[in-house]
């Protein structure tokens, strides 16, 4: 590789780190802003008053430390040097900060060097770098609250379409029809699940996730992308529960397993299912 293309790639690294910092900021922030508009809503219903709360989005407040509130200055901010520098403890109250801020950032910028890699500095890959940044988001805040809110999955749907309409139009059935089966795929495991066990499998989430990947991908991928998940999620159960018996009997968000085949889908998709038919024919 020549010089111009390692600093190509190394201002990309760079960049995605940024982008991973902010998602930091999405993944803390979103919940919260969630969990106080449905409180207010339902107070609203009880025709309660609305709390009265400092604002909270995700421009305000500045950073800070989750612990003690202390502002975090701009040179501890730097995304993975800041948390190096301080050996991910709070400069204030020494409390531990947790690695997900680091990994996350240094998600974002492996992401960006290899959708550079496969995709090449195009309009078309920056759609599949957001794409895999929102997975990322969506991903994270699963694994930490069971959630995977609306106001990013949906987008995310939509946005499935329009890169299909903008770069592949010849897709754009394809990608309607993946959204309709992705949804109706795990809307219908459920209540197959719940009628058979009396018990929720899954959320509704999921259904909205699977739905905005087929968009992207296209539903001749979907079995794959299903499979991939599944198959993910049964491997990582397993071991959670031999390592961490406690575990056991805890339900596993699988959110987080759509996402990491919605990446191996967006970032080298047409190698696997090459591989995928292959192995079947």
């Amino acid at each position: 590789m020549d010089a111009p293309s390692m600093l190509w790639y190394l201002f990309t690294l760079m960049v995605g780190l940024c982008f991973g910092s902010f998602l930091n900021v999405v993944i803390t922030r979103v919940p919260v802003m969630l969990m106080r508009s449905w409180r207010n809503e339902a107070r609203a219903s009880l025709e309660l008053s609305a709390e009265v709360t400092p604002r909270f989005n995700l421009a305000t407040p500045n950073s800070m430390c989750p612990r003690c509130e202390h502002p975090i200055v701009w040179h501890d901010n730097i995304p993975l040097l800041g948390w190096v520098k301080r050996r991910g403890k709070c400069a204030h109250c020494k409390t531990s900060i947790s690695a997900q801020y680091p990994l996350v950032e240094l998600m974002g910028g492996l992401l960006a060097v290899a959708v550079l890699a496969l995709h090449g500095a195009t309009g078309n890959a920056l759609f599949i770098y957001a794409a895999c940044l929102t997975l990322l988001a969506l991903a994270v805040i699963d694994f930490r609250t069971y959630l995977l809110p609306d106001i990013i999955t949906l987008p995310l749907l939509w946005a499935g379409l329009l890169y299909q309409l903008l770069f592949h139009p010849l897709m754009l059935p394809s990608a309607v029809i993946g959204a309709m089966a992705g949804y109706l795929v795990l809307w219908s495991f459920y209540w197959l699940f719940k009628l058979v066990t009396g018990k929720e499998g899954m959320g509704f989430g999921d259904f909205k996730l699977l739905a905005a990947l087929g968009a992207w991908v296209g539903w001749p991928m979907l079995p794959l992308l299903l499979m991939l998940s599944a198959g993910i999620g049964a491997i990582v159960g397993l071991v959670a529960q031999v390592c961490s018996p406690h575990l056991r009997g805890q339900p596993l968000p699988f959110g987080p397993f759509l996402a990491l085949a919605g990446w191996a889908c967006l970032l080298a998709g047409n190698e696997l299912m090459a591989l995928y038919t292959s192995l079947l024919y």
